[in-house]
């Protein structure tokens, strides 16, 4: 677990979260129908060599490309390849940037083209859980109050949280502990600390939670077919309002 004591560190923190922020942003403008979603990896370590920063995912654990594309029914972990994106698709861009020895970590989920009413609103109540789970970030707060955050803004707005996969700690790791599901218990797990930095991350489902794994044993897909979108930031605790890192 990383817990940040330095104002040299944090400023490391900001840096890398903010180079996420630039990669996510330029591939945001990226997305259209017709283009190869390797292409969108290529653009991801374009933006990269701009920023002196190295992928975090590349060859973590054996992980083929820079950044994970995943389509539609995919939740996480897709792998870039010759597929085209079409009219109506949802596309999540997961990225990871390492700067000095500190990794920033985020997600977004973008339409392609003109999307179904219930493929935007499946988009904004992720990105709006996102929203809940950090407003409940702070410090002295239990690691279940984020959690029940997520989850209840997603059932009551009527899809499932993935339970499968979580959020996570993240610093000098990519991924450390705790783990940060997206659905809990108020009130319980461990103590949130000054300093303590996350990876909050809602994988959402239109249908059901239940996942499983492609024959590439890295994607992940909704078990039911439904769509499902991720959005994700890294944050710092702070005696206030939570920091978010990855934010231009």
């Amino acid at each position: 677990m990383t817990v940040i004591k330095s104002s040299e560190e944090i400023a490391i923190m900001h840096k890398a979260g903010k180079t996420v922020a630039a990669v996510l942003q330029r591939l945001r403008r990226e997305v259209r129908p017709g283009i190869q979603t390797r292409l969108l990896d290529t653009v991801a370590v374009e933006e990269l060599k701009k920023h002196d920063a190295r992928a975090s995912f590349k060859g973590y654990r054996g992980f083929p490309a820079s950044l994970c594309v995943s389509v539609n029914d995919e939740v996480v972990h897709g792998i870039p390849s010759a597929r085209r994106l079409n009219e109506g698709d949802i596309v999540s861009l997961d990225f990871g940037a390492i700067v000095q020895g500190f990794h920033g970590d985020a997600a977004i989920t973008v339409g392609v083209g003109k999307v179904s009413p219930e493929a935007q609103k499946l988009m904004d109540v992720t990105e709006g859980a996102l929203m809940e789970g950090i407003k409940a970030a702070h410090n002295k707060a239990r690691l279940g109050d984020i959690s029940a955050a997520i989850q209840d803004y997603v059932e009551s707005r009527g899809f499932s949280v993935v339970r499968e996969y979580s959020g996570h700690g993240v610093g000098r790791e990519l991924h450390e502990d705790p783990l940060v599901p997206n659905f809990g218990i108020r009130g319980e797990g461990p103590l949130m600390r000054k300093g303590m930095t996350l990876a909050l991350e809602p994988m959402v489902n239109a249908g059901g939670w239940h996942t499983r794994v492609a024959e590439n044993k890295w994607t992940v897909l909704t078990a039911d077919g439904s769509l499902s979108a991720h959005f994700e930031h890294t944050i710092a605790i702070s005696d206030g309002e939570p920091e978010v890192l990855t934010l231009l």
